[in-house]
């Protein structure tokens, strides 16, 4: 029996978020394991990644080289082409090799009958490569990249911005860290780092980011001190909320929709809070938040929860601050998720409005009056954000903005804005609510 090797992952993974709409996250973590080498799971990772970054186009090519569709039962082999030809456009790996290793994938998966084809198709593609680009780039949902919906979305809400946006979504993210306050500087983290050959700058807009000049292998336990704590995983845009919040000293927080942890830590880190309630409602995910929280030497009242059913867990005792990062289409960072543009479709976002709505309208109910509520999306679409402030606001007397004065985003009708790739953040919307009465 073949062993499993980088590309035959790829595929395995692929298939699964192509083909059955599964989470890219969730997949690799659990196919990564079966390779031992860093590299292959590197490399596994990268084909996974840079395959849905580019999907349509591979796609638009793929139908040009073959004579008809594949049957279902062997969209393997066809997911497999797709990592044949991403491999010959976007890396550096000689086109030989790649096909070489390609064409064996097939026996790996117990299809000698394709080997013959997935052969033929890559050398024809090598051969009339620069034909076969022009053909498809005369589409621009292939060319850029984008399902047809998503590049209407952002066209419509951002017609001086949206090739900006697409041109940031097909790019690869940066590492960004978060220096834990309670245990050291920025500047004590950046001088663990240059010791450790790993180069890094500080992250504009935050006072603990850090960016690495490159991902080293290993991530994140590679990092100087990760398992004691000295430092997380979180992009700048995601730093900014903890400040917004303004936490006073003596006040009761809530983080309702808190899982993986990331801005919950960083409310503990940045404030002396005595009671901060976290909130997610799936089991795995207040594990992630656990865990999170544990690592960081942080203490929170974690709770398996809905933050829609405040009568399911609430006691009745308001709350100063309520940090609402709600659920949402995710437009903000395809970069970091490229197979958010194939799970979504536009039906979903007007599902998500109405979701986000229900949890503003249960929570709005939690907040003491002159309290803050702190409105949080990684999307771009309008409809999630001004024009959902918007409508809120019109609709609470209650209710009043706190405008945002900074020197990040774009000030948005409501609310402030930041797009993908504005000094290499992902797409952030951040609207302060408070309550007078």
């Amino acid at each position: 029996m073949r062993k499993k090797n980088a590309r035959s992952i790829a595929t395995q993974v692929l298939t699964q978020v192509i083909g059955y709409k599964h989470s890219l996250s969730d997949c690799l973590d659990t196919a990564l394991p079966s390779l031992n080498d860093a590299r292959d799971r590197a490399l596994a990772q990268a084909l996974c990644y840079g395959v849905l970054r580019w999907l349509p186009r591979l796609q638009a090519l793929l139908q040009r080289l073959l004579r008809k569709p594949f049957k279902a039962k062997d969209s393997d082999i066809e997911v497999l082409l797709l990592i044949g030809l991403y491999q010959q456009l976007y890396m550096r790996i000689p086109d030989h090799a790649a096909i070489a290793a390609t064409v064996d994938v097939t026996r790996t998966l117990k299809k000698p009958w394709a080997t013959g084809l997935v052969n033929g198709v890559l050398r024809h593609f090598q051969r009339q490569q620069k034909t076969l680009l022009m053909s498809v780039d005369n589409d621009n949902s292939a060319k850029l990249a984008h399902p047809p919906w998503l590049l209407e979305r952002l066209i419509q809400d951002y017609p001086k911005d949206w090739e900006a946006i697409v041109e940031a979504n097909n790019t690869h993210p940066p590492l960004t860290l978060r220096v834990n306050a309670r245990l050291m500087s920025r500047d004590d983290y950046l001088e663990h780092l240059r010791v450790a050959n790993m180069g890094a700058v500080p992250t504009p807009y935050t006072e603990y980011g850090i960016t690495l000049e490159q991902i080293p292998q290993g991530m994140p336990n590679s990092l100087p001190g990760f398992t004691q704590g000295w430092a997380s995983v979180q992009d700048g845009a995601a730093q900014l909320a903890a400040p917004l919040l303004d936490v006073p000293i003596g006040a009761r927080v809530l983080d309702a929709c808190a899982a993986p942890g990331g801005k919950t830590a960083h409310l503990l880190e940045h404030y002396n809070i005595d009671a901060l309630l976290a909130l997610d409602n799936q089991p795995a995910r207040v594990q992630k938040l656990t865990d999170t929280l544990h690592r960081l030497q942080l203490l929170a009242e974690v709770r398996l929860a809905d933050a829609s059913q405040p009568e399911t867990w609430w006691d009745g005792e308001p709350f100063d601050r309520i940090l609402l990062d709600v659920p949402c289409s995710g437009s903000g960072v395809i970069r970091r998720h490229p197979d958010i543009k194939y799970l979504r479709r536009s039906s979903d976002i007007k599902k998500l409005a109405a979701q986000q709505k229900r949890l503003l309208g249960a929570l709005w109910k939690l907040l003491k009056p002159g309290g803050k509520l702190l409105y949080i999306t990684c999307s771009v679409f309008a409809e999630e954000n001004h024009l959902q402030i918007q409508n809120w606001l019109t609709s609470h007397a209650d209710a009043n903005e706190t405008v945002i004065s900074a020197d990040w985003g774009h000030a948005m009708a409501y609310g402030r804005q930041i797009l993908p790739g504005e000094n290499n953040h992902d797409g952030f919307y951040y609207a302060c609510l408070s309550k007078t009465k």
